[in-house]
């Protein structure tokens, strides 16, 4: 008989939790074989046609279609079989406490069918990714909570002490004190981390790392007391998940990328979600974010701007068609004129152009901006 997809919200949950939900899952496979039925369990349908926008809550979520695998299915039954593997050993990690990524899983798993068999079960890491997927999806976990991680992407800076425990041991990180490198933002941003205390007022999120070392280098978090992060262009899950959680501590969300299409691209998916994570929707969207710039308009409050935009590529006017389609860009008028606007003059502006009356203007532009909250939605 088909499983139904478990209606747990996707939490944090103790690795003892998570680790009963592999378990039970497994149980109703074997229950289901005793039966005499076919081995299945439900995954909600992750394809763009089941990808809607919820004007309630201000972000993109996935809709109510789910999908069946089964293991009698000619269609289904290696991704079935390959899924169940992948279920068996991130139970495995669980019960031993260990971690890897998800590059080490697919070569835990690469070779797995035993000695005797000449056959890989996996022939490439995009066969293994979408699998981990399923299984979030299926018992409603996240991948960190499975003991998965991927590369570290992202650093922060301001005043902020969290409590890392890893294994055995607890540090105490104060993100005050970490130089010019500040704390790089782990993958799992959940399991183990605690936040002690969060003093800043408000979070300002820097597209590019090296404008987020111009702006430390400045001082800008302590003079303005806010937290600096920079996701390093696209924010990766674990920064979009640090910075929901700044967020639900009632701090403001200001954010600050290139104008062009990309970096405009950057902060919808901070703020709204992105198609492809759509079922984490609640966990790494900030409907609440506010775009600070860098804008088109700008270039006439600006003036010396106007001497240092660069010509659009192909691909920035590919994207600007394609964000005014998305409605809950589209809806926004201030939005449609800055992407409309970039489609006429077929120019840009990165950030790193603030700099060019002098190093510390940047700081400056930020600040008039925040304290006159010249936002954009």
């Amino acid at each position: 008989m088909m499983k139904k997809k478990s209606e747990k919200s996707i939490l944090p949950g103790s690795p003892n939790e998570v680790y009963s939900r592999l378990e039970d899952l497994g149980i109703d496979m074997v229950k289901d074989i005793d039966a005499g039925v076919s081995p299945g369990f439900e995954t909600a349908s992750r394809g763009r046609s089941n990808v809607k926008f919820d004007e309630s809550v201000g972000c993109l979520r996935l809709g109510d279609r789910k999908e069946e695998r089964t293991f009698v299915n000619v269609g289904q039954a290696k991704k079935f079989m390959q899924t169940v593997a992948v279920a068996n050993k991130c139970k495995k990690f669980l019960k031993e406490g260990s971690h890897t990524s998800i590059r080490g899983l697919f070569y835990q798993l690469k070779f797995s069918l035993g000695e005797s068999v000449d056959e890989e079960l996996f022939s490439d890491q995009s066969e293994s990714n979408p699998l981990i997927e399923d299984i979030e999806t299926a018992i409603s976990v996240k991948r960190e909570d499975l003991n998965l991680y991927t590369d570290r992407k992202g650093v922060v800076a301001g005043p902020m002490t969290i409590k890392d425990k890893f294994g055995s041991e607890e540090t105490t990180i104060d993100c005050r004190k970490q130089g010019r490198s500040g704390y790089a933002i782990p993958s799992d941003v959940d399991n183990g981390i605690n936040f002690v205390d969060v003093e800043a007022d408000y979070v300002l999120v820097v597209e590019k790392d090296a404008m987020w070392q111009r702006l430390n280098e400045d001082g800008f978090w302590k003079k303005e007391n806010c937290i600096l992060v920079t996701p390093k262009g696209q924010a990766s899950r674990g920064t979009r998940r640090l910075i929901r959680k700044l967020a639900s501590k009632k701090l403001p969300v200001y954010v600050f990328t290139d104008c062009d299409a990309w970096g405009w691209y950057i902060y919808w998916a901070i703020k709204a979600g992105s198609m492809n994570l759509a079922y984490l929707a609640n966990d790494i969207a900030i409907p609440e974010a506010r775009f600070i710039g860098v804008t088109m308009r700008d270039i006439k409050e600006y003036s010396f701007l106007e001497n240092l935009t660069i010509k659009a590529k192909e691909v920035d006017i590919k994207r600007a068609q394609e964000m005014l389609s998305y409605p809950w860009i589209s809806k926004h008028e201030a939005w449609v004129e800055e992407l409309n606007q970039v489609l006429k003059t077929k120019r840009k502006i990165e950030q790193d152009a603030l700099q060019g009356p002098r190093l510390s203007f940047v700081s400056e532009y930020l600040k008039e901006k925040i304290h006159a909250k010249k936002f954009l939605p």
